[in-house]
């Protein structure tokens, strides 16, 4: 009888080919983000919202780029552990460049992470699921190494993101996404409780990622308020929430 992780393909590219792409626009990654600040830094803050964070807490943080969750995790609850793992040495190595203090590890691939079962009780994964070969190796991975009472914070673009990145990437450049498919919101929630995990909520956001900050902040206002609508859709951060 074939398995039922056999209705949720594969991608085409590789887990290396991830990898590949970051390690070549790690140089300007951190340039390129902030020529967009606002849209960037509002993950950091709308997973702070929902992590509910203690002292005891042991956080992975998956994938970690510069590592700048980092410091938002830190100053919510400087007493919580925190690991960031990336697949890109290049970003490895420009975390390290501005962010000496953080406690960094790499991995391989997506499909098989170095960590023990039950092992984080917060997991923190911030525009990864798009690029994984396998999200649903990914996400058994993510609920084996999270504990009992774990909760999940996940975000990723819709599939109404895609012509907004070629249009912004035609006109502004930036670092480009590599290998990816933005996904649809209805197919991360099959997603999900395919692989075990409760959703909480979902929601989307940033309805306008650039331009005058009032504009930004109108987007954010009418993206909230028409959330039971297919609107929400075009957010272009979807957030879901999740618990073991």
């Amino acid at each position: 009888m074939p398995s039922a992780d056999k209705k949720f393909k594969d991608k085409a590219w590789s887990d290396k080919d991830v990898e590949t792409h970051w390690d070549s626009v790690s140089d300007i990654y951190i340039r390129e983000n902030n020529k967009v600040k606002s849209a960037h830094d509002q993950r950091f803050l709308e997973t702070i919202k929902h992590l509910e964070l203690q002292k005891e807490h042991k956080v992975l943080n998956i994938t970690s780029r510069d590592c700048e969750a980092n410091d938002y995790i830190k100053k919510t609850e400087p007493e919580a552990d925190v690991l960031n793992a990336e697949i890109s040495q290049g970003l490895i190595d420009e975390a390290k460049k501005v962010r000496p203090y953080v406690n960094q590890v790499k991995i391989e691939t997506y499909s098989q992470l170095p960590f023990k079962d039950k092992e984080f009780d917060r997991i923190v994964c911030l525009e990864t699921l798009e690029h994984v070969k396998s999200p649903v190796s990914f996400l058994k991975e993510l609920y084996r190494v999270s504990t009992p009472n774990a909760r999940m914070v996940l975000s990723c673009p819709p599939l109404t993101s895609e012509f907004p990145y070629h249009v912004f990437t035609l006109l502004f450049g930036g670092h480009g996404e590599g290998p990816h498919r933005f996904i649809p919101s209805r197919e991360v929630k099959k997603l999900l409780l395919h692989t075990g995990w409760k959703l909480n909520y979902h929601y989307g956001s940033v309805l306008i990622p650039f331009g005058p900050l009032f504009l930004q902040k109108f987007g954010e206002w009418l993206i909230r308020k028409f959330q039971k609508t297919y609107l929400s859709e075009f957010g272009i951060r979807q957030f879901y929430i999740c618990e073991k």
